[in-house]
C-alpha cells in the first residue's frame, strides 16, 4: 500500500471460520449473496481494493465453499476448533512471520464496509505509528457489542465483551466493531500472552490491546461515521437488511451523479454499474454488475438489464424488457414485452412489441446483430446466429432465420387464408 509516496506492507486476514446456524442453510452463511455476489467475495475484492500485499483468509466449517468461491485469489489457515478470534488469529500466524507492516483483521459476513472507510484505518494506524487502530461506533443501544473503554485522556484502555461486562461498562455506547489494523510484530507477540479466561472460554483477540497498553505500546480508534457498514450478517432477516443497505447506497450515489430514479424502493442497480446524467431510471428496474448506460436515456418500468450490457446515449427501455449481453447504439428505442439475449443494435433502430432474439439452440447461445436505422416489426422472432443490416424494415409476425442485406423489406410469415368458420349457422 502507497501512502505520500511512501510504500507499506499490509496483509489481510479474513475470519470465515464460522458455522453460522442461525442463517438455516444447508450451505456456508459466507457464501450467500447479496447483489449476486459472495459475502466473502465481497470483503476479499475490499481488502485487495485497499492495496493488501496478501489475503489470508481463516476457514473451518464448510471450508470448500468458500475455497470454491475464493479460489487462488488468497491464502487459507484452518481453524477447526472454533475457540474464538484470538485462536483465529493463531491459525493465520504462519502467514505473519519475520514480517514488518500492517495486519488488518475483517470478517467473511460483514460485507459492507466503504473502501473508504478501511484505508482510513490503515492510514490513520501508519501515519500516528499506532500498534493497534479500531474501527469503532457510537451506537445508542449497544448490546451485545464489546464496549471501548478508555482513560481519562480519552487513549484506548481495553474492549470488554458483553458478557463480561460489569453494569457500568455496559452503559458505554462507543462500541468494538471486531475490525483492527495492528502491527504484525507487535500482534504476533501479544497473541501468545492471551488466555481463554473469560465467560466463553475462548481466546479473545480483543485482549491483545490491554496487552499493548500494559507494554506502553500507542493505540488508537477511527470512529465509522455511518454504522451500517460495520453490520454483519447472522440470519436471512440480516442478509435482506444489509441487501436493502447496499441498495440506497448505490441508488443515492447514481442520484448524486444526476440520475432520477423515481422509486429507489424498487429499483435494483448492482455493483460496478456506470449511467449517464439525466438518465431516468423508473420503478421495478433491475440493472446488473457492469452494466454502462448513457445519458439521456430513459430506463424501466419492470426492465430488467443483465450483465455485459452497454447502453448508449438517448436510449429508451421501456416496460417488461430484458435484456442481456446486448450492446444498443444511439437513440435506438426499445419499448415494450422484448427480449434481447447475445445481440448487437445499431443507432436510430425501433424495436417493436413482443420481439425476441432466439439465441440459443439448446447446446450454444448465438449472436443477433441488426444494423443502423432499423425498424423491426411487432412479434418479430430473429432466429440466431443471423445480420440484420442497416435501413432495413422486418414485417410484424415474422420468423427471420436468414440474414437480411441493407435496405430491404423482409417478410417470413404464412399467406393469410380466410375459410368458413363451421360453427356459424349457414
Amino acid at each position: 500500500m502507497i501512502i505520500e509516496g511512501e510504500e507499506h506492507y499490509v496483509i489481510t486476514i479474513i475470519m470465515a471460520a464460522g458455522k453460522g446456524t442461525r442463517m438455516k442453510s444447508k450451505k456456508s452463511k459466507l457464501v450467500h449473496k447479496i447483489y449476486d455476489k459472495e459475502l466473502v467475495k465481497r470483503v476479499a475484492e475490499l481488502a485487495k481494493e485497499v492495496g493488501s500485499d496478501e489475503i489470508v483468509t481463516v476457514v473451518g466449517h464448510l471450508k470448500e465453499e468458500i475455497e470454491n468461491v475464493l479460489g487462488d485469489s488468497v491464502q487459507y489457515a484452518y481453524q477447526d476448533d472454533l475457540l474464538g478470534t484470538g485462536h483465529a488469529v493463531m491459525t493465520a500466524a504462519p502467514f505473519l512471520e519475520n514480517k514488518k507492516g500492517k495486519v488488518v483483521i475483517l470478517y467473511g459476513d460483514v460485507p459492507i464496509i466503504r473502501k473508504e472507510t478501511l484505508e482510513n484505518l490503515i492510514v490513520k494506524s501508519i501515519k500516528n505509528k499506532e500498534y493497534a487502530t479500531l474501527l469503532t461506533a457510537i451506537y445508542e443501544n449497544p448490546t451485545g457489542y464489546g464496549r471501548i473503554i478508555r482513560d481519562e485522556g480519552g487513549n484506548i484502555k481495553a474492549i470488554v465483551e458483553e458478557k463480561d461486562a460489569n453494569m457500568f461498562e455496559k452503559e458505554i455506547k462507543e462500541i468494538n466493531s471486531g475490525i483492527y489494523c495492528f502491527d504484525i510484530e507487535e500482534l504476533l507477540s501479544a497473541i501468545k500472552l492471551i488466555k481463554p479466561d473469560n465467560a466463553q472460554g475462548e481466546y479473545y483477540l480483543t485482549d491483545v490491546i490491554k496487552i499493548m497498553n500494559d507494554k506502553g505500546l500507542k493505540t488508537g480508534a477511527v470512529i465509522v461515521e455511518d454504522n451500517t457498514e460495520i453490520l454483519g450478517v447472522n440470519d436471512r432477516a440480516q442478509l435482506e437488511l444489509l441487501t436493502r443497505v447496499l441498495r440506497m447506497r448505490i441508488n443515492a450515489e447514481h442520484m448524486r451523479n444526476g440520475v432520477t430514479i423515481e422509486d429507489s424502493n424498487s429499483t435494483y442497480i448492482y455493483d460496478n454499474v456506470i449511467i449517464g446524467m439525466d438518465t431516468v431510471i423508473h420503478p421495478n428496474t433491475t440493472i446488473h454488475n457492469g452494466v454502462i448506460i448513457g445519458e439521456n436515456c430513459e430506463i424501466g418500468p419492470n426492465a430488467h438489464i443483465r450483465p455485459n450490457c452497454i447502453v448508449g446515449n438517448n436510449v429508451k427501455i421501456g416496460n417488461n424488457v430484458e435484456i442481456k449481453n446486448t450492446k444498443i447504439g444511439n437513440r435506438s428505442k426499445v419499448p415494450h414485452f422484448i427480449y434481447l439475449g447475445d445481440c448487437e443494435v445499431g443507432e436510430d433502430c425501433n424495436i417493436g412489441c413482443g420481439v425476441i432474439t432466439c439465441n440459443y439452440d439448446g447446446k450454444e447461445k448465438h449472436k443477433t446483430i441488426i444494423g443502423n436505422r432499423s425498424f423491426i416489426g411487432s412479434n418479430v422472432n430473429l432466429i440466431a446466429p443471423v445480420k440484420i443490416g442497416d435501413d432495413t424494415l422486418i414485417a410484424a409476425g415474422s420468423t427471420i432465420t436468414d440474414d437480411v442485406p441493407d435496405g430491404m423489406f423482409s417478410i417470413a410469415r404464412e399467406k393469410q387464408i380466410n375459410k368458413k368458420n363451421k360453427r356459424v349457422e349457414e
